[in-house]
């Protein structure tokens, strides 16, 4: 049997009756993979790890708390042998043999009638490695090819293109905080068999670097009809790209809802019938802080985190916060959109309440190479932001977590 290469197939096995012999490391590696199967799992072991116990106890698997007998593989479908007993072992592949069950053994490859491939799955496709032999097999190196092949499907750089017609819709993707290694491997997978992408300037720019040729890359930023019909007009174009039949991508910079307007993008593309996916993204409120070095919650210094729009003063009428509660707050304050309203920020928190000795942080183009931080406190931060020129983008950070790490050097 040796000198044939195994024949791979996948195997079916929703509600079919599989036997595990052995509850030890084995077992708790392979049983999820098997629950997922929907197989009808028969666990014969008179002991077994935490982790397998929590699988029976919720009803996953059944439990016949003893050693293994024969008879045990009878009506079996698939068996998989991992008891640390060689005797027993040996009695169960017998028996499978007997019975004609396919058996996977822990111990002994070479006297199994079945070998487990190295599988990792991506986004409804399943990988799957298998060694041709039994002898000299290195499971290190089957990992590790199938460890890349996943890796390469979901990060977008194994592009196999999809040969049956494509649902058209839109998928809108957070992007992270601007590091393109912080997207979501979902994401990073969608722009690569994307046909359009429309981009924030905040979003990963690197990313559509990688695009293939084809793909038209639209700046959402430069999109005409003026200041104030720039989201009717993104909304517009994605319509109208959808409808045309083509897979398309809105990339906003961190999470689409956390001050990214992605719900009006929502809104409007349901308006229109078109079916429309939300990635989630990395949000740059709590990301970029912990990129500079600052924990927006720390134990003994804060429960709690507030994270607010800067984009209009607090004296404006547009502003929904509420400052003065705000200033009452003992945790952690993220300011987004704010550098050029910070002085007012500040000025604002003094006078209900916060000490103007409150430290603060600004962590300018965060998680990117221009990555810079400055600190200051409420009474300084506005004549800091003058004197050090921090521009946007920008996170400010307001609270006593800013001196719970390592300080920048001066």
């Amino acid at each position: 049997m040796a000198e044939h290469p195994a024949y791979p197939v996948g195997l079916r096995l929703s509600g079919r009756r599989v036997v595990v012999l052995g509850a030890g490391q084995v077992a708790q590696r392979r049983l999820p993979a098997l629950i997922a199967a929907g197989a009808d799992i028969v666990l014969v072991s008179p002991e077994a790890t935490p982790s397998v116990e929590a699988m029976a106890d919720a009803g996953e698997i059944t439990w016949v708390r003893r050693r293994y007998e024969d008879g045990d593989l009878a009506a079996a479908w698939y068996a998989l042998i991992a008891t640390s007993d060689p005797d027993a072992n040996t009695a169960a592949s017998a028996e499978a043999e007997r019975h004609r069950v396919w058996c996977v053994r822990s111990d002994d490859a070479d006297r199994a009638t079945a070998w487990t491939p190295a599988t990792g799955h991506s986004e409804g496709v399943t990988v799957a490695v298998l060694t041709t032999e039994a002898r000299g097999r290195d499971p290190r190196h089957t990992a590790a090819i199938r460890d890349a092949v996943v890796e390469g499907l979901r990060d977008g750089t194994l592009v196999a293109p999809h040969h049956r017609t494509r649902t058209p819709g839109v998928a809108l993707v957070g992007g992270g905080p601007g590091d393109p290694d912080l997207i979501t491997v979902r994401g990073r997978r969608l722009l690569a068999e994307a046909d359009v992408v429309i981009a924030d300037r905040l979003g990963p720019r690197d990313l559509l670097a990688e695009l293939p040729p084809h793909v038209e890359v639209i700046d959402a930023a430069k999109i005409p009809y003026g200041r104030y019909m720039a989201q009717e007009a993104i909304n517009s174009a994605l319509i109208e790209h959808a409808k045309q039949g083509k897979s398309v991508v809105r990339l906003k910079g961190g999470d689409p809802f956390v001050f990214g307007r992605g719900m009006e993008e929502v809104q409007a593309l349901a308006e229109a019938g078109i079916p429309c996916t939300v990635v989630p993204g990395i949000s740059s409120s709590i990301s970029v802080p912990g990129a500079a070095g600052i924990p927006v919650t720390h134990r003994g210094v804060a429960h709690e985190f507030t994270v607010v729009s800067g984009h209009v003063a607090p004296d404006d009428e547009r502003s929904l916060a509420d400052w003065p509660s705000l200033a009452k707050l003992t945790g952690t304050l993220v300011i987004l959109m704010g550098v050029d309203k910070i002085g007012k920020i500040a000025e604002t928190l003094v006078a209900h309440g916060k000490s103007p000795n409150t430290p603060v942080a600004l962590v300018q183009e965060g998680t990117t190479a221009a990555q810079r931080r400055v600190d200051a406190t409420l009474a300084t931060v506005a004549e800091t932001v003058r004197t050090e020129d921090v521009k946007a983008p920008a996170v400010i950070v307001i609270g006593e977590v800013v001196t719970v790490g390592p300080q920048p050097l001066a």
